[in-house]
């Protein structure tokens, strides 16, 4: 089977099920998975008791099916433009791609042998530093072409990550209240993932204005021994009606996150100080941080950033692209369905972008 008639199926296939999707979720959910004794154990009870042992798992199976549908999407931009060009997919790639990747210099083929760790001469490498710079290269090549052909090509992706329930309750949110689409963050205000991501969040609201809103959830890691502080400084901002600006100001000065410093931004920012440092130095925080983690825990998160996106799950800082895309498939979902997951109760049950590997990770128990 071509790849035409494969993508053709596909979106036929995606077409016809969007309509029926939510009957098929209830029926999921209802479904029998075990019966102990005359009593029958539905799939809801297992995904919503034991959240945790499934979400990693299928979050890496649908890696592999994301990198399986981008390698998909490649080989249809490829040959729908060989056939444009009236040419084979080989002849294409050998003209747009092989025969523009120049061989290294001897000067380059030198600095890049002087980066080794090896005793063998030159002379004797030299094949094989030629042989590994030309398929970087050519992959480099490659990469820029196909970005070239998607860049003109109307692509959607309609594979959603994995997805689960999330409880809201008064996690702070920015954004309007009836915004179709919420993005809930856990987070580590001392991980550089984190620190990292923070700047595409704020762009993601700027750039779907009124569609778009941010809640966030603390999800101190043991190994971050600022990171609870930090978290508890935070809310004790909040109860003076200042949460995002302290919030922001945590991920934007170089997690600069000891509890003199703390106090520091308290009074850059004008709070009552006094107020402030009683909140901080009595812990009075710390409880609803910790089961803001507890929460992380039971959902199966592993390290921040851990982003639910109307429940759909993504892990680390991903690309901006990555976000955006989710984004814009929720704002292309049902309307019934996006309104269901966007309330105080982001409800979806588990389901099958690309994972990252810039996430703060739990220690291993």
């Amino acid at each position: 089977m071509t790849v035409s008639r494969i993508l053709v199926g596909l979106a036929l296939a995606m077409s016809l099920s969007t309509s029926a999707t939510q009957a098929s979720a209830d029926e999921n959910r209802a479904a029998v998975v075990a019966e102990v004794s005359g009593h029958k154990l539905t799939r809801a009870e297992l995904e919503q008791k034991h959240a945790a042992k499934l979400l990693q798992a299928r979050y890496q199976h649908y890696i592999a099916e994301r990198e399986a549908l981008d390698q998909l999407i490649e080989e249809q931009l490829l040959e729908m433009q060989a056939h444009r060009e009236q040419v084979s997919v080989e002849q294409l790639l050998k003209r747009e791609v092989t025969s523009r990747v120049q061989d290294p210099t001897e000067d380059q083929l030198q600095v890049f042998y002087e980066g080794m760790k090896t005793d063998e001469p030159f002379t004797a490498v030299r094949e094989k530093i030629v042989a590994t710079l030309r398929q970087v290269r050519l992959a480099k090549a490659r990469a820029v072409y196909l970005q070239s052909l998607r860049s003109q090509a109307n692509v959607r992706i309609a594979l959603p990550p994995p997805a689960v329930e999330v409880e809201l309750g008064n996690a702070p949110t920015r954004g309007p209240q009836n915004a179709p689409v919420l993005v809930v963050e856990f987070a580590d205000y001392e991980c550089p993932y984190c620190q990292r991501i923070h700047p595409d969040l704020k762009r993601l609201l700027e750039e779907f204005t009124g569609k778009v809103a941010v809640a966030f959830k603390d999800f101190p890691l043991p190994m971050h021994r600022q990171a609870q502080k930090a978290a508890e400084a935070a809310r004790c901002a909040g109860e003076q009606g200042r949460f995002w600006e302290f919030h922001d100001a945590l991920f934007e000065n170089n997690q600069r996150l000891e509890v003199a410093q703390l106090k520091e931004y308290a009074r850059v920012l004008k709070l009552d100080a006094a107020r402030f440092d009683q909140c901080l130095d009595a812990g009075e925080q710390a409880v609803a941080v910790q089961k803001d983690l507890a929460q992380a825990q039971r959902l199966g998160l592993t390290g921040t950033p851990s982003l639910l996106i109307n429940g759909y799950f993504l892990s680390g800082a991903v690309r901006y692209s990555t976000l955006r895309e989710i984004v814009e498939q929720q704002l292309m979902a049902p309307r019934s369905a996006a309104k269901e997951c966007a309330g105080s109760i982001v409800s979806a049950f588990l389901r099958q972008t690309p994972g990252s590997t810039d996430v703060c990770l739990l220690p291993a128990r």
